[in-house]
């Protein structure tokens, strides 16, 4: 799937849209952007992000991994996730990359890792079940 493939894909996530999530391909290893906006502060005395953007963020991207590895190109819904908040976001771009452990014909199973100056200091993970369904229509 090309870069241009995943951006339609994310057109059909209301949220995603609303976020601007952006997809950047990079020979096999994609990586989802969310540009710094004003609107995703949280806390305005620190700055950080709110945290539902981040954990917001992270589902979006696990569900385009999954629509990146996925044959069928099913629309996958959550079963269950857990967010981990490791750090405070600061007012910047968000980036995140995902990796799926498991891709069954009914469940997949990935976590996501989001950092921003420093991919080996993520402030969130998530570890996410998605029910892989035979509807296309996002949630």
């Amino acid at each position: 799937m090309t870069e241009a493939e995943i951006a339609q894909q994310l057109e059909r996530i209301p949220y995603a849209k609303t976020l601007g999530v952006t997809p950047n391909m990079v020979g096999d290893e994609f990586t989802l952007i969310l540009p710094f906006s004003q609107d995703n502060i949280g806390n305005p005395f620190l700055p950080a992000l709110h945290g539902g953007v981040i954990g917001g963020f992270l589902e979006i991207a696990a569900i385009a991994q999954i629509l990146l590895e996925s044959d069928d190109k099913k629309f996958p819904k959550p079963i269950g996730i857990n967010v981990d908040y490791l750090r405070s976001g600061k007012p910047q771009d968000l980036f995140a990359r995902a990796r799926i452990t498991k891709l069954g014909s009914r469940v997949a199973n990935v976590r996501v890792r989001a950092w921003q100056s420093n991919f080996d200091e993520p402030i969130a993970t998530l570890h996410g079940h998605f029910l892989m369904t035979e509807d296309n229509d996002a949630a």
